[in-house]
């Protein structure tokens, strides 16, 4: 007994002289926020000496050290560092509250699409373009896949976007770029595709665009690249603003082409809130387009109201849910009548649509108190396109992922790593008037690494594996059988980014893609103006790689601070997917292609100059490609002959040479804006090459297509033209002449682009 109360005794002392010992070390303690906004800091790093932490979801940080003199650093992504000495004796706090202030370089800019979290443009391993709000807003660009546009090497062909090449054009079906919102998938669950009017973009924070295969983060459908819409949140003060606009088409170039008596008129406007309420943050806003296009009876009108939310319960954890809904009809037609009535549509390609789509995306953010970040994600994305000549189809899709991320300080190493799930249910008149069911998990992990004070590395990996339950069906033209398909796959990606000399910045990186079927392109079968497009149940997934090298340098000439981009690139595909012409029976079909590859260079620059009271804001580049199928056979088919994958190639494309269809070998962009306290200028040019190959089939069955091609054979150059004035300061007056030149140009066979139309906008704020 008196041994155990001699054990107690000590225990208790031992316990005592511990608890005494905590209390006379020193206590450093504070919060991380921005200058300008007074927005908290998360993840921002905090050094003393050897000792390190991270802030909170609050921006607070929290250590205990010895006496002594100690180094203070904190440093965060986009901005600049603050550094203090410190000066700590046992018992004493330390407390203050720390104020960023943001680094205006472009070469900083943050940006996390290439990682999952934060780090600056100059430090990523691939290409990434960052595409901030007030360009898209200046230039008028009401729909993403129109301010998508401005980004060198990026192109979007009737809807689809197309990266340095490596998309070319499917009619409505399979997209080989991610689009995301805020970080989470958000593409058609039955066909793959992007609904572009689904995006909230006027509440633009960034959009950030990866150029490369990314399947290794973000998984199929990342096979050419992503494209990460970014909302903005509520600063200290609250924003309320709207705009206005109208506009009109003015006659084409060929006069032929000329059905209207009165031009085709759009109008349109949005409004939108952010504000800050105690713990809760909120944006809101409405939009709403009835536009009436250049080309005859087609037309769009559409509603959408969107919110984000946000709610801080405490210092580490927050949680929020986020929402859209878009509700409206279009119609437009596959093809033009002819090349005189190129603005017209030909008989029974007219195509209406009565559309519901709305998403509602739960997410919870936690910081444990070891400084890891817990993340947990999910949507829910519903689909009800009521369309005509039963091409009608639903779909709900839903996601889910957990992620963790961790900075490994005395290692130098970030790690993010995670768990999707996630799944669809797609109901279609397009698919045999019956119900798939699909089931995506996948795995990933990614890591990176700084060596030294230069170096950076990176490594990702992701293992995907899909389902699809095929119900089977029949349709006018055969049977399609019962099927569960099932295949699993990993992918890897590695990076780095060498800083040779101050803003001057190496890379390289190696990327696998992966790409499963979408519905669309293995279960369709319809008719488009007399054309027939078939199942193709046996079609495989698309896997490929990407390479790149490239120098990043920053500029400071004078006034003037940029940046010039300079990279190689290198695309290889395996079991490409393309629709191809079989037979007259048959007509189009989803098919393998075997080999292709996409080699290149591009070179991309921005930057602003501020002089006075002018500020000039500069964004552009140059792409070159080199685009080719290597399975590509033009001798002549027998009598009898099965059309080999190469021959069949060669059929399908109207070049003689292994050039892969729907894209142009040269690409040019430039966009300048000159501003003043009350005026502001701005011009854009496009210009794209002759492209060298496109569907043979088309330019048979299409009327005039062939005559049009032949006759438009140096590509097209597009010119913009913009100036806004400063009413008050609250409210702006722009006019914008879009195709100045009256450019008549296609970007794929039969579709005319619009000729030139002026536009006008008030933006105001509160």
């Amino acid at each position: 007994m008196k041994g155990n109360m001699l054990l107690a005794c000590m225990l208790i002392a031992g316990v005592l002289n511990s608890t005494s010992g905590i209390s006379q070390m020193a206590t450093v303690k504070g919060k991380v926020t921005d200058q300008q906004s007074g927005e908290p800091l998360p993840l921002a790093t905090i050094q003393i000496g050897p000792n390190g932490t991270v802030s909170e979801l609050s921006g607070l940080f929290h250590l205990q050290l010895e006496a002594g003199t100690y180094r203070l650093t904190v440093s965060y992504v986009g901005y600049l560092p603050y550094s203090d000495t410190l000066q700590l004796v046992n018992g004493q706090t330390w407390e203050k509250n720390i104020q960023l202030q943001p680094q205006s370089t472009i070469l900083e800019t943050a940006t996390v699409t290439t990682g999952r979290y934060q780090k600056p443009v100059s430090e990523v391993t691939v290409s990434l373009e960052v595409l901030k709000p007030s360009l898209i807003e200046n230039s008028h660009r009401y729909q993403l896949d129109e301010a998508l546009e401005k980004i060198p090497g990026v192109s979007i062909i009737d809807g689809q976007a197309n990266i340095r090449g490596g998309s070319g054009f499917s009619y409505g079906a399979g997209s080989r770029v991610l689009l995301l919102v805020d970080d989470i998938p958000i593409l058609q669950a039955d066909a793959g595709f992007p609904n572009w009017n689904d995006i909230p973009i006027e509440h633009t924070g960034q959009i950030e665009v990866i150029k490369g295969a990314s399947s290794a983060l973000y998984g199929s459908a990342a096979l050419n690249g992503v494209v990460n819409f970014r909302t903005a949140w509520p600063t200290t003060e609250p924003e309320t603003k709207g705009a206005f606009f109208s506009g009109m088409a003015l006659s084409p170039k060929d006069s032929r082409n000329q059905w209207w008596d009165s031009p085709p008129l759009t109008f349109g406007g949005s409004v939108s809130h952010k504000q800050k309420f105690n713990r809760l943050d909120l944006v809101a806003g409405v939009f709403y387009l009835n536009e009436e296009s250049h080309n005859e009876k087609t037309f769009s009108r559409y509603g959408r109201l969107n919110f984000n939310t946000r709610y801080r319960l405490n210092d580490r954890l927050a949680f929020g849910l986020n929402g859209n809904i878009n509700r409206g009809n279009n119609q437009d037609f596959f093809f033009w009548k002819s090349e005189s009535e190129a603005l017209s549509p030909f008989p029974n390609t007219l195509a209406s649509s009565d559309i519901l789509r709305f998403n509602l995306d739960p997410y919870l953010t936690y910081f444990d108190r070891a400084g890891n970040r817990h993340k947990v994600l999910g949507r829910y994305y519903r689909i009800d396109n009521q369309n005509s000549d039963q091409r009608g189809n639903a779909s709900a899709q839903y996601y889910s992922e957990y992620q963790f991320q961790r900075n490994f300080e005395a290692a130098r190493l970030f790690l993010t790593a995670g768990a999707v799930a996630s799944g669809s249910q797609v109901e279609a008149e397009l698919y045999g008037d019956t119900t798939f069911h699909s089931r995506n998990l996948a795995l990933y992990a990614n890591l990176d690494k700084k060596v030294g004070n230069r170096l950076t590395l990176a490594l990702g990996v992701r293992l995907e594996d899909n389902l699809l339950k095929n119900p089977g069906f029949a349709y006018p033209r055969g049977v399609v059988q019962p099927s569960r398909e099932r295949e699993s796959k990993p992918v890897l990606r590695i990076g780095l980014n060498y800083e040779l000399l101050p803003y001057t910045h190496f890379r390289a990186s190696w990327g696998q893609g992966y790409r499963y079927p979408s519905i669309a392109e293995k279960f369709i079968f319809t008719q488009f103006g007399g054309i027939s497009i078939s199942p193709s149940p046996t079609l495989k997934s698309e896997t490929g790689w990407s390479a790149e090298t490239g120098l990043r340098q920053g500029l400071k000439v004078g006034a003037f601070e940029g940046f010039v981009d300079v990279s190689g690139f290198w695309i290889r595909y395996q079991d490409m997917m393309e629709f191809n012409f079989i037979d007259l029976q048959t007509g189009f079909r989803s098919t393998n292609i075997g080999e292709t590859e996409v080699k290149g260079v591009e070179l991309s620059t921005g930057g602003q100059m501020k002089t006075g009271k002018l500020t000039l804001n500069l964004i552009g580049g140059y792409l070159y490609i080199d685009p080719k199928y290597l399975d590509f056979d033009t001798s002549p088919l027998q009598p009898g002959e099965t059309a080999s994958t190469g021959k069949l190639n060669a059929i399908n494309s109207s070049s003689d040479q292994p050039v892969l269809k729907y894209r142009s070998p040269h690409s040019m962009k430039m966009d300048v804006e000159a501003l003043l306290p009350k005026w502001s200028l701005g011009a854009s040019v496009q210009y794209a090459s002759f492209q060298e190959a496109v569907d043979q089939t088309l330019l048979f069955i299409i009327p005039g297509a062939r005559t049009f091609r032949d006759a438009h054979d140096t590509g097209y150059r597009v010119v913009d033209f913009r100036g806004a004035f400063q009413i008050t300061s609250k409210i702006k007056c722009s006019v914008l002449w879009n195709n100045a030149l009256n450019e008549a140009y296609i970007l794929r066979p039969g579709l005319m682009e619009a000729p030139s139309s002026l536009a006008l906008r008030i933006d105001w704020k509160l």
